[in-house]
């Protein structure tokens, strides 16, 4: 059955390929979860260069929504897409009519008949799942939503105060998923509110389906811990605690003189794959070299805000000057060994003496430009 499974997916990649949502991330070619935080990351601090604005940060939590998915519905959506009549009869009946029962030990349940949703485990299942999703999509360019299989997060753009636009695209997200028997858990839905303004003022809470989102400071994305301020720490913390645990276990295994072929091996599996996941998102920071410093992230406003700065501006002044310093010393440092090798004649100016003679070097010369310091 899977290998049948595996031509459907082949031939539906080819038709609805290039018709996919662009900010799908999940189960396609080229695509991961770095692309999905980056491209997340990158909208935010690209937005937040301009004055008066912030952004909002909404992660939309579903119940079961792989057990969602009605195959009428899905049916029509297909048809949208150009597949060809024979392939949807039979991904309807694949769908439907699906026995299921429960086996606990020796006793099982009675058999039930299931019509919904797509089979967990299945090779199609993930591809039926997004193209049931295709079309929840963001019209307003200010707010992004961003998919990667079921999570969902929708960022607002805010600019001037105005959440109009943002408020719109959530509450039609909300009844998009009313009408595709998507239930929103509004329990576990979070908000973060990024805003670097110097004195921002309290902004009112959303509210979906009458349930208010409860506001974070900082929120698990895809894995990776954003905070408020978009530092890192939070979630480096998290990484080092977590691959401290790991560590105990490859103590463990060292006492028991286990082969360093398979020490290796646990350790890429286990502690690097979880020290080095999304770390291309992690890595970009802008680094000063006047303050031997690195800021928060590479971002304009931020540099900007840094270099004017008074104490970045004193390790210009200050840069500089030991700078000026050196290379004055240096040509002291050549002239002086340039006269002790007898390349500069006594007279620094030939033909400037009486006449009838030449004109004398100061008798400590040597010591003179030896000694002569720049202060």
């Amino acid at each position: 059955m899977k290998s049948f499974e595996r031509l459907v997916l082949a031939y539906l990649k080819d038709i609805t390929g290039p018709l996919l949502d662009p900010l799908q991330f999940a189960y396609r070619a080229n695509r991961s979860v770095d692309d999905a935080v980056n491209m997340g990351l990158h909208d935010i601090l690209q937005h937040l260069d301009k004055p008066g604005t912030y952004a909002r940060i909404l992660c939309v939590d579903f119940s079961s929504a792989f057990n969602t998915i009605i195959p009428d519905t899905l049916l029509n959506k297909l048809t949208q897409f150009s597949v060809p009549t024979s392939i949807c009869q039979w991904i309807t009946s694949f769908l439907t009519d699906r026995q299921q029962l429960v086996r606990l030990g020796k006793f099982t349940s009675n058999t039930c008949t299931i019509s919904t949703g797509a089979p967990q485990g299945c090779v199609l299942s993930p591809l039926l799942f997004f193209l049931y999703r295709n079309d929840c999509t963001s019209k307003d360019p200010s707010v992004k939503l961003l998919k990667f299989a079921d999570d969902t997060t929708v960022i607002g753009l805010i600019q001037d105060g105005d959440e109009s636009a943002y408020r719109q695209e959530v509450e039609q997200l909300a009844v998009w998923c009313s009408h595709n028997n998507l239930e929103l858990n509004t329990l576990k839905t979070v908000e973060m509110i990024v805003d670097f303004r110097r004195n921002p003022p309290a902004l009112p809470l959303l509210t979906i389906m009458d349930s208010t989102v409860a506001a974070v400071e900082s929120l698990k994305y895809l894995g990776t811990t954003i905070s408020q301020d978009l530092k890192w720490d939070i979630h480096i913390d998290s990484i080092v605690k977590k691959a401290q645990q790991r560590l105990f276990f490859l103590r463990q295994l060292k006492k028991f003189n286990l082969p360093q072929a398979q020490m290796t091996q646990f350790y890429s599996a286990v502690i690097e794959s979880g020290t080095a996941f999304c770390l291309p998102v992690k890595m970009p920071k802008f680094y000063c070299d006047y303050c031997d410093t690195y800021l928060t992230h590479d971002s304009p406003s931020v540099r900007k805000t840094h270099c004017s700065g008074r104490k970045h501006k004193e390790n210009v002044k200050d840069y500089y000057q030991k700078w000026m310093e050196e290379q004055a010393q240096s040509l002291i440092d050549k002239t002086t060994a340039a006269f002790q090798q007898g390349k500069i004649p006594p007279t620094p100016f030939p033909g400037a003496g009486p006449p009838g003679g030449s004109l004398l070097p100061h008798p400590n010369i040597s010591e003179y430009y030896s000694c002569r310091k720049v202060f």
